[in-house]
């Protein structure tokens, strides 16, 4: 409890101190690079206080063009572990509800991240719409396939949602494992014990000549690749 004490507060006074300078960068700063580059500053530190040291392997696998990154759910540390350390910059695709959590909300919006309403299958196609639209245009994506973070530290089923965007926009989908979340955060964040998180990069899946009947397919395919360097790990 100590720990988890000690981490809290560092949690609270990093983002005390950064939230501002992220919140004018995405106002000022459209593109959103300078927001994402405080925020990995952030999400460091983040680790950092919690104990968590990242390892990263497979820069090899990154594709010279924008992609569609696949990452295992495990954990919130989720979010500070991918914006610290994945090699490029990104926008996530999050639930519409975050965008009422003060502060968090209103970086999301002006860091120029991505909402979908999930009740709502319409506006949800046409939110994949626009995020495929900003691929093309060289943005790359982080999606977490299963929609929830897993409970009991095993990957479900990838949903094929975040497979039709890769195939709309025409870019590949870079498989990303990360291994030792569990144990990290046994069961959440008030059980944290410091630890080593690995994040693998695994080579891309094309999309070239795939179609949207197609999609459940490459979310197979893209699971298994997961699974399997979770069990090596």
């Amino acid at each position: 409890m100590a720990r988890v004490a000690v981490a809290a507060s560092l949690v609270v006074l990093w983002t005390a101190l950064f939230s501002v300078p992220a919140l004018l960068a995405g106002a000022l700063d459209r593109s959103g690079r300078l927001a994402h580059r405080i925020t990995r500053q952030w999400a460091r530190l983040v680790l950092i206080g919690c104990g968590v040291d990242v390892s990263l392997s497979g820069l090899e696998n990154l594709p010279a063009g924008p992609a569609v990154f696949a990452a295992n759910h495990g954990s919130a540390l989720d979010i500070p572990v991918l914006f610290g350390y994945l090699p490029v910059g990104f926008r996530i695709i999050h639930k519409r509800s975050l965008y009422l959590l003060p502060v968090i909300g209103w970086y999301l919006w002006l860091a120029g991240h991505v909402s979908i309403d999930r009740g709502n299958p319409f506006k949800a196609r046409k939110t994949l719409d626009v995020a495929a639209e900003r691929m093309r245009g060289g943005t790359n994506f982080v999606v977490f396939p299963e929609g929830t973070r897993s409970r009991d530290g095993g990957v479900g089923l990838f949903k094929r949602g975040s497979f039709v965007l890769a195939i709309a926009a025409g870019v590949p989908v870079v498989p990303v494992s990360l291994a030792g979340v569990k144990q990290v955060v046994p069961h959440g964040l008030l059980t944290l014990t410091a630890g080593r998180v690995r994040v693998r990069l695994h080579p891309p899946l094309p999309t070239a000549g795939r179609t949207h009947d197609d999609a459940e397919t490459l979310a197979e395919a893209t699971r298994t690749v997961v699974v399997a360097a979770l069990a090596e790990a």
